[in-house]
């Protein structure tokens, strides 16, 4: 069959599985969305406000549906504005396919209108990227390009596509969908090495991450909790691995973990850690974080190994294969000696108390749990309000919360919440938000609202940029440089603008009143809560500290 290359690239998308892309189009890409138009009963684009909400919402649809996001973008401005987007998959390894049209070759590389060398730009961003020279070399570029970017660690790939590529034809031959590659079955030896690791300690702690979501291992991480009777914590990426209320479940680790989750790796004489890295948001202090632990580590990533913490064991392979092999070899233990320590520690816990008629943030998420319950996906964006949305929220299941880990992206939530909508339309998607992050891409709105979205936007609005005004209180004096922007933006009157539904949510009874109401309609509602600007997120460890020098009371901050 002889088909132009965007009539190639457009039937590999949907060979590969593809139903839905995000993006925006422009002259280098109008080839290739006019072989979208003519294939719209099999494949959906979506149109957004930014290319920079495109890869958000690419990579929110790839992490609440476990495939691999897809987004589109132009030459020049329109590429680079993907790449805050790609960086933030990136860093926590998310699947997704960027396309980026090119000019044609002719014209690369003499400045010419809207070019870019864009391979070049996200080459320390990706998993993988490649400029395609020659039509002949399309399909099956892409078909690697997926292959790529769903095997082993997860990551997203950049194909750069030039548009006189998109205009010359060859013969197009359909292939089956790529199949995800799997890394080698672990090591016999290092699984029984690690299984009498774990059977011999006395006070043995499981942290997990984002890599038990990906490698789909939360049953296996569930078994082995139980069948061992081993305390779990877990990273910001882990949320909602363990059911919320389990009896192994300490909650959050790191710098705004809780105080028994950290204190259990301090004491720990065994950390297992499950698709983790070690970052410096979780590992404060490198030189005395598990100080008394033998620590054995399970990634796919080989790379990982002590790359930020030196580890006793190391076990390479897809997580959930590794557990498989190991659940046999766990001997039934009952350690309740050692749940009686970390249960003791509890009361030392934050504890957030509720003040009559203010709305605190712990309230908002207690609220969401009991009003929307189980079918709620959390989306948030960075600072403050994501930490309060970790620490309180009651996710029960993976891919219930989505969040920007390890680049830290504000303005992140709305796109990806979009996107997310779009993956698991039948999900009660609740964006989170702050007025700093949400100021970034609020113009996200029109795109919810064109698609008719039921995302239900809650904003923390506490007129300062929360988390590094935080700082400033506690670290710089009081000093706050540029952190009350004093905006008097009206969301009500913004979001019915674009012709979307806000509501006040300023006491905990009308919040619950505005969300009951927000779940009825269609199309996109925001929820303006105000918030003290003094809240402060606590438990708090401070930048290269220990638990140690963990913060628990505000009384404890002055």
């Amino acid at each position: 069959m002889l088909l132009t290359g965007a009539e190639i690239a457009s039937e590999v998308l949907i060979e590969q599985g593809v139903t839905d892309i995000f993006g925006y189009p422009g002259g280098a890409a109008l080839n290739l969305y006019d072989a979208l138009y003519d294939r719209q009963d099999r494949i959906h684009h979506h149109i957004t406000a930014h290319e920079q909400g495109a890869s958000h919402a690419a990579d929110g649809y790839a992490r609440s549906t476990g495939k691999v996001g897809v987004c589109i973008s132009t030459s020049g401005p329109g590429a680079t504005n993907l790449v805050t987007g790609i960086a933030t998959a990136y860093m926590d390894s998310i699947p997704m396919i960027a396309i980026t049209c090119n000019v044609a070759q002719s014209l690369i590389g003499k400045d010419s209108f809207q070019e870019v060398f864009i391979t070049g730009v996200t080459m320390p961003i990706n998993k993988y990227n490649v400029g395609i020279r020659s039509v002949n070399d399309l399909a099956d570029t892409i078909r690697e390009c997926f292959r790529i970017a769903k095997s082993g660690r997860k990551g997203p790939v950049l194909i750069d596509i030039p548009k006189d590529v998109l205009l010359a034809k060859c013969e197009y031959t359909p292939a089956e969908p790529i199949k995800t590659e799997m890394p080698a079955k672990p090591d016999p030896a290092l699984i029984m090495e690690a299984a009498k690791m774990i059977n011999a300690a006395e006070r043995p702690v499981l942290c997990f991450g984002g890599g038990a979501i990906s490698a789909d291992a939360s049953k296996q991480i569930a078994s082995l909790i139980a069948t061992g009777h081993i305390p779990a914590c877990h990273t910001i990426m882990g949320t909602g691995v363990v059911s919320f209320g389990d009896e192994h479940d300490l909650g959050m680790v790191g710098m705004h973990g809780s105080l028994i989750a950290n204190e259990a790796i301090a004491e720990a004489d065994l950390l297992i850690a499950a698709g983790i890295r070690f970052s410096d948001r979780v590992a404060l202090n490198t030189g005395k974080f598990a100080p008394n632990a033998k620590i054995l580590q399970f990634d796919i990533d080989p790379s990982e190994n002590s790359k930020n913490i030196n580890v006793t064991s190391f076990v390479y392979g897809d997580l959930k294969d590794c557990l498989n092999e190991l659940l046999p070899l766990i001997d039934k233990k009952d350690r309740t000696e050692w749940f009686d320590r970390l249960n003791g520690l509890r009361e030392k816990d934050y504890y957030p108390t509720s003040i009559p008629g203010q709305l605190r943030p712990h309230e908002i998420m207690e609220i969401i749990g009991e009003v929307v319950g189980e079918d709620a996906v959390i989306v948030t964006d960075v600072g403050q309000h994501q930490m309060w949305a970790a620490q309180y929220c009651k996710a029960t299941r993976p891919r219930g919360f989505i969040t920007s880990g390890g680049l830290g992206t504000m303005g992140f939530g709305y796109g990806a919440a979009i996107g997310t909508k779009f993956g698991v339309p039948e999900a009660k998607v609740i964006h989170i938000t702050g007025d700093g992050s949400f100021h970034m891409n609020m113009n996200e709105a029109c795109t919810a609202v064109s698609n008719d979205l039921q995302v239900i936007t809650v904003i923390m609005d506490n007129k300062v940029l929360g988390m590094v005004h935080q700082w400033q209180n506690l670290f710089f004096n009081q000093h706050y440089m540029e952190t009350e922007p004093g905006r008097r933006t009206d969301y009500v009157k913004v979001i019915e603008g674009f012709g979307g539904h806000g509501f006040e949510g300023d006491t905990p009874e009308n919040f619950r009143k505005a969300l009951e109401e927000a779940l009825t309609i269609q199309g996109p509602s925001w929820i303006r809560c105000p918030i003290d600007p003094d809240e402060f997120v606590l438990p708090m460890i401070p930048a290269g500290k220990t638990v140690e020098d963990i913060v628990v009371s505000e009384e404890d901050l002055y």
